[in-house]
């Protein structure tokens, strides 16, 4: 046994937190034994040798391991989920957080974040109103996730040609679809999802349909705005030659629909409860040893915890949130979540300055690189897999009480070959560190300037156009209170916390062997190459998109 430092007898009748037991041989060999858990009193505990193993069905009864369910360690996490009296006071805003009226002006509004701004939130502030800013915002904005490449519209968006005819610069709208110009985000889950109601006000929501155009110039614009899912009178189509307020307003609806999307949908549903889905299951049936449990089990720190004050927090068991999850849960689809299958599927191969698919992509195939590599030093061929009871055990958990059993998920049962347990696993560890960055990192600066991506709104969507004034704007905003509120949550949870991981990071703790730690530090190498040339693309763009930067992709869903 090595040599530690002399603990004092009592110390054992304390709990304590052991990492991990390691002994060397007479021979001078090392060997680890996993802890990772929390030790009470003078407990006798049973710990296999590091050495990634997995156990097929015949040998089971054999080798049963331990029962490893207990939470990771929480002494260093630091919570900035709930908004505290005294956050609202560093963010000076307390004098902002009970005020029920509504804002006066823009100007008013600009004033309240002073000291706190960044490069893009000024950014967004400056040019908000802007419908390339708008465009831009569906591929590199808090949500590239809605936009897909429009083949027909839609029967219920009954779009002329007369009324896109200047916005597409006298081309015709047939021809422009069939070249692959025309794109539609389509709000529809929220068809018939009711607004909650704040400070005692029924609020509003709109479930838009917006159809954009790839200018010559490649810059991606709006061109129609329907603002419910029915045409008809009371429903017109907003267009850029309307008033300037008739479409402001028609925009600030679509970013309000966004947000709901965004913020329910690809941010909670998407990353943080799939995160909870596949933590949960590999705590419950993987044993610390298990290979896929060292190449999972960094991926989920924090993240049961974060989920617990989220659900404390925001998810009562009525109201938005739950009436629209059921939607949204009805979409959910293992090729939605392979990033090349998505981006495939939306029609978005090709589309000019999207950097979210660039990144994402990118990052997509070195994970699955290591994943690849890893997996293929412990399963050498099909068999391995299938053989493998305990990870059987961990995919048919998450088919059954994550996705409900529905084969229309597209999500496994079973594994039967190593290609397929491969694709899974990087789609796991993809889920909870990049696409939850990409959804999670720029809330401030993309929702911290309200107007833009407004978390409330106090007024129906307008029915008939030309009444539309500034005045009508500012009514539509939230209020003072639930404005701040808003801006205060996105900034604390787009901070980085000050025990961060980044992405390829903390695998060195559980595996020992020679082959995936020389694995693990060429990807690490590999990340930091991308890293560099990121920076250098972003030092051209007038607005850096720096979400996916490798060491700005935290290694779990740990916020």
């Amino acid at each position: 046994m090595e040599s530690e430092p002399y603990l004092p007898f009592c110390f054992l009748n304390n709990d304590w937190f052991c990492s991990k037991v390691v002994v060397t041989t007479p021979e001078g060999d090392t060997v680890n034994f996993p802890c990772y858990h929390w030790i009470s009193g003078n407990e006798r505990l049973m710990f296999r040798e590091t050495t990634g193993q997995y156990v097929a069905l015949g040998d089971i009864l054999a080798l049963l391991a331990p029962f490893f369910n207990q939470l990771h360690h929480l002494s260093h996490v630091e919570v900035k989920f709930l908004l505290y009296p005294g956050r609202l006071l560093s963010l000076k805003l307390e004098t902002h957080s009970t005020n029920k009226k509504q804002w006066k002006s823009l100007d008013e509004l600009s004033h309240v974040f002073n000291g706190h701004k960044t490069d893009v939130y000024e950014y967004v502030e400056k040019n908000w109103k802007e419908d390339e800013f708008f465009g831009y915002q569906l591929l590199n904005g808090l949500n590239p996730m809605m936009i897909h490449r429009c083949s027909k519209l839609p029967e219920n968006f009954p779009v002329t040609e007369d009324m896109v005819k200047a916005s597409l610069f006298g081309k015709n709208l047939e021809a422009e679809i069939q070249k692959g110009n025309i794109f539609l985000v389509d709000y529809k889950r929220l068809h018939a999802v009711t607004a909650n109601v704040i400070h005692g006000k029924q609020h509003f929501l709109a479930a838009p349909l917006c159809l954009l155009y790839v200018t010559p110039e490649d810059k991606l614009i709006p061109i129609a705005i329907q603002l419910k899912q029915e045409p008809g009178e009371d429903n017109p189509i907003f267009l850029p030659t309307d008033s300037e307020y008739d479409w402001l307003l028609a925009k600030i609806f679509v970013r309000n629909a966004d947000f709901a999307e965004h913020e329910l949908n690809f941010h909670l549903l998407r990353t943080h409860l799939l995160a909870e889905v596949f933590a949960v299951s590999t705590l419950r049936n993987l044993p610390m040893v298990h290979p896929i449990y060292k190449l999972l089990i960094s991926h989920f720190r924090y993240t049961l915890q974060i989920n617990t004050l989220a659900r404390q927090a925001l998810i009562s068991e009525n109201g938005l949130i739950t009436e629209f999850l059921k939607k949204a849960v009805a979409s959910l689809t293992y090729s939605s979540l392979c990033m090349p299958e998505d981006i495939t599927a939306r029609g978005l191969e090709s589309i000019p300055n999207f950097l979210y698919r660039d990144d994402g992509l990118r990052l997509w195939d070195i994970v699955h690189r290591l994943v690849h590599n890893v997996i293929g030093h412990y399963y050498t061929c099909d068999s391995d897999v299938q053989k493998d009871s305990e990870l059987q055990n961990w995919i048919e958990e998450i088919f059954f009480h994550g996705f409900l059993a529905e084969t229309s998920t597209g999500i496994p049962q079973s594994f039967s070959s190593v290609t397929e347990l491969v694709k899974f696993i990087t789609m796991v560890i993809f889920t909870v560190s990049v696409q939850h960055a990409a959804v999670n990192n720029g809330q401030f600066d993309f929702g911290g300037w309200m107007p833009n991506f407004p978390n409330a709104l106090q007024q129906p969507p307008p029915t008939t156009k030309g009444q539309c004034t500034e005045s009508t704007m500012l009514k539509t905003f939230p209020d003072i209170n639930t404005t701040v509120n808003g801006m205060a949550a996105v900034y604390l949870l787009s901070r980085q916390s000050t025990d961060y991981v980044a992405l390829g990071n903390g695998y060195q703790d559980h595996f020992s062997e020679k082959t995936p730690l020389e694995l693990i530090h060429e990807t690490q190498n590999v990340l930091k190459k991308y890293n560099f040339e990121i920076q250098g693309r972003n030092v051209s763009l007038p607005l850096p998109y720096t979400y996916l930067n490798p060491n700005n992709v935290e290694n779990s869903v740990a916020l």
